[in-house]
């Protein structure tokens, strides 16, 4: 049976407040959720960790970003001395990027602050409703994925 339009309208109405939530939480908690760790800096690292030495570009995709933003990024991430660079043995032109020690402590340190923080939110949480609101979030990022953006959506016009 098809949704509704009125359950839709309250789908995307939660959505937009939990991704607002998000941010307010992600501003309010920056530092102490990521520490030194600049907040993009999770997205970057978390794949050098998962799959090792990659080049920009992979690590541009995997994090959804154009590959000049994760340059800037990548640039700041060595400077703080997380991400390390070195010449590609396939391709000397080309380098790849790296999780340094220092890196990793930061991701393990960043994990451990995001696990206590969960565990408080969701204290009231039963593992079979946090097991099925995982299964929903999981299949509602795929297909928001997999629908692109809206091909008939009208632009509104700002107000000057």
């Amino acid at each position: 049976m098809p949704i509704s339009p009125a359950t839709r309208d309250r789908l995307t109405s939660s959505v937009a407040q939990l991704v607002r939530a998000g941010r307010h939480v992600s501003t309010r908690s920056a530092a102490q959720l990521y520490g030194e760790l600049p907040s993009f800096g999770w997205a970057l690292l978390i794949p050098l960790e998962q799959d090792g030495g990659q080049r920009c570009s992979a690590l541009a995709d995997r994090a959804g970003i154009e590959a000049s933003v994760a340059s800037r990024q990548i640039a700041v991430l060595e400077r703080a001395g997380y991400v390390e660079r070195r010449p590609d043995p396939v391709d000397g032109r080309a380098s790849l990027l790296s999780l340094t020690p220092a890196g990793g402590d930061a991701i393990a340190h960043t994990r451990a602050l995001r696990q206590d923080w969960a565990k408080s939110a969701l204290a009231g949480w039963d593992e079979d409703d946090a097991q099925t609101l995982g299964g929903l979030l999981d299949r509602l990022v795929a297909d928001l994925e997999s629908a692109g953006t809206p091909r008939s959506a009208a632009r509104i016009p700002l107000p000057r």
